[in-house]
This record gives structure tokens, C-alpha cells and sequence, in this order.
């Protein structure tokens, strides 16, 4: 799929506020992890993952993506009432019903007139966003559109934390859920609009997508858990990369020498390094962002993409790469001329 009429128009972001270094969950741990067979610095040697953050407790995901909304319509230098949808795409709910959609839209007082609802496929969901908003702009239905996400990682964690340290917990179900440890919190937003209305924008110019659903149980999450097989969801994820990259090649003319920059969404130091290793990929092109912010879901790409401007990697003409890896599994990758 490719766009014509289609510009990002502002960002926006925000870092949570609690910064938790790995030593600090496996100081809580304490001696789970010795009858697991694991050992004190474990989290950071197979990760990368430094740290996280953490929002105040009690923080609702909808109040967080809705700041970074407002930082992106400010960046964009558009009011409430120009915006057309809004789509917020958090794994992390407040409830499983209203909306996050619709607790954001009223904190930024859109408009009545705006449609807005929620778009979930895990960590891919912030890209399925932008495709499903662009593609509204592209077909005339509206003029501005706003996709926004917040998560928060402290409950799940801590409540994986209380779990472990039960009597007779199985030092199996530590291993299972190890992951969950690399998970952190951030909000980010995305403005999109009609190329004539942005002409300072930077034009979305495609997308490709695909699919590999057979693999949908390599990792299963709920409010209070998460259990992953990490070496299947590597192998068969990068898999998938690699068969949406020769598709990207075919539809937008990618080639790891024409790619400017990298934003990717980031899991841990192993899973960068052999997604750049499968697509012979620059590694100094992607914006790590894991060391500092953990995995922080769908709000990973958009963050690196904010964090990527600020440190001056984008430039005027700069073909930048928007790539993810979802569990389900599915995988998207874009593209942003900046």
C-alpha cells in the first residue's frame, strides 16, 4: 500500500516518571531467582535492559496518551477541533470497557464530530493506527487524524513480583515469565494530515504487512501476567521480518543501503541485533532505546521516532523505516520521507 496524500504533521511524547533498574526487581526476588538457577544480574545480561520506568501508581493509561496527544497537536500546530479520529492503540486499558479512545477524547476536548475507538494488535498496534488513519486522509474522509498510546508496566510487574514470591512456586513459571521483566511504561502520539494542510509535514509513503498466525501462542499476556516462549517468538518473529522486508522491497523499493534511519520496535539487545543481522541492516541506523525504556509495547516506535528527531539522526530527504514485530505473530513495516 502506498500513500499520496499523506504527511506526519507533529509528535509528541512523554516519559514516565519512576526510573527501575534491573537490580532493583532482582533485589525483590531475592532468592526465587537462585531456585530458578538464575543469578543476580541475569536480567540485564540476557537484555540489554538496563531500566524502566514506571508511572505514579494509579496512573490511567487514557490521562498519559492524552498529554502526549496534546504534545503532538501542539507540535502540529492544529487545535482539538480540526482533528478528524482519534485512535488510541494501548495494550494497557483503564477498564475493559469505555474506550481508552473515548476517556482520551474527552481529556483533549475533540470534537463531538471526531470518531474515535481503540485499534489493539498488540505491539504492532500504533503502526495498524497510522495505516488505518492514513488511509481515512488518503481517501478524503477527514483532514487531520491523531494516534495516540499509553503504557504503563508497573502493575503487571508487580504483581508477577507477588506471584513468584509465593510458597510453592514453581521455579519453571520464573523462566516462563521472565519477559515481563523487560516491559516498561511511556506515552507517545502521532499527528497525520492532508499533504496540502502540512506542507512543513514529512509524507507517510507506504506500508506493507504480514501475517504468521500459526505462531499466535509463543506469547500470551493478561493484566497481571505475561508467558512467553523468548526462543520460538525470536526465531519464528525475525522470520517474519524478514519475508515483510522482501516485501517492502517489492512494494517500496527498500534496500538496507537506501534506508536513512531505523525505528524499530525494540524488545531487548538480542532481538535488535539478530533483526538487524537477518536484514542486513545497519545496526548504528536504529535508535536504541531499550537500554533506558525496556519494552514499552506499541508506544516503542513512536517514542524512538521522537527520541531519533531530538538527537538530530533526522534530516531533510531522509528516508526513515517504521518496522515492528507484533505477537500474534504479524509483522509492519513503513515508511516516513522525512
Amino acid at each position: 500500500m502506498r500513500f499520496g496524500n499523506v504527511m506526519v504533521a507533529g509528535l509528541g511524547y512523554v516519559d514516565a516518571p519512576h526510573v527501575v533498574r534491573s537490580e532493583q526487581l532482582e533485589e525483590q526476588l531475592g532468592d526465587v531467582l537462585v531456585r530458578a538457577g538464575l543469578h543476580k544480574g541475569l536480567l540485564y545480561a540476557l537484555t540489554g535492559i538496563a531500566e524502566r520506568r514506571f508511572w505514579d501508581v494509579g496512573a490511567q493509561v487514557s490521562a498519559v496518551a492524552a498529554r502526549a496527544g496534546a504534545l503532538a497537536l501542539d507540535d502540529a500546530a492544529i487545535g482539538p477541533e480540526q482533528v478528524g479520529v482519534l485512535v488510541s492503540t494501548s495494550v494497557c486499558k483503564d477498564f475493559v470497557e469505555p474506550s481508552v479512545a473515548s476517556a482520551a477524547h474527552g481529556l483533549l476536548g475533540l470534537s463531538s464530530d471526531c470518531l474515535n475507538f481503540d485499534v489493539g494488535n498488540a505491539c504492532l498496534g500504533f503502526l495498524n493506527g497510522m495505516q488505518v488513519v492514513g488511509d481515512m486522509i488518503e481517501r478524503g474522509h477527514i483532514d487531520y487524524g491523531l494516534i495516540v498510546d499509553g503504557e504503563g508496566s508497573r502493575p503487571v510487574v508487580e504483581a508477577t513480583i507477588a506471584r513468584m514470591l509465593q510458597p510453592g512456586v514453581n521455579p519453571e513459571a520464573l523462566r516462563n515469565q521472565l519477559a515481563t521483566f523487560t516491559l516498561g511504561s511511556g506515552a507517545a502520539a502521532i499527528v497525520l494530515a492532508r499533504r496540502e494542510l502540512a506542507p512543513n509535514g514529512h509524507r507517510l509513503v507506504g506500508a506493507v504487512n504480514k501475517a504468521a498466525t500459526q505462531y499466535n501462542d509463543l506469547c500470551r499476556g493478561q493484566v497481571d501476567s505475561m508467558e512467553t516462549d523468548a526462543g520460538n517468538l525470536l526465531v519464528r518473529g525475525i522470520e517474519l521480518a524478514a519475508d515483510t522486508f522482501a516485501l517492502a522491497r517489492e512494494q517500496l523499493g527498500w534496500h538496507p543501503d537506501v534506508l536513512d534511519e531505523l525505528v524499530v520496535h525494540q524488545v531487548s539487545a538480542v532481538h535488535t541485533a539478530k533483526f538487524a543481522e537477518r536484514l542486513s541492516l545497519d545496526s548504528k541506523k536504529i535508535f536504541k532505546l531499550y537500554p533506558t525504556h525496556g519494552n514499552i509495547g506499541p508506544a516503542s516506535i513512536p517514542i524512538a521516532l521522537c527520541k531519533a528527531r531530538e538527537a538530530g539522526r533526522l534530516f531533510d530527504g531522509a528516508r526513515v523505516a517504521l518496522m515492528g514485530i507484533g505477537s500474534g505473530l504479524n509483522c509492519s513495516m513503513m515508511e516516513v520521507l522525512w
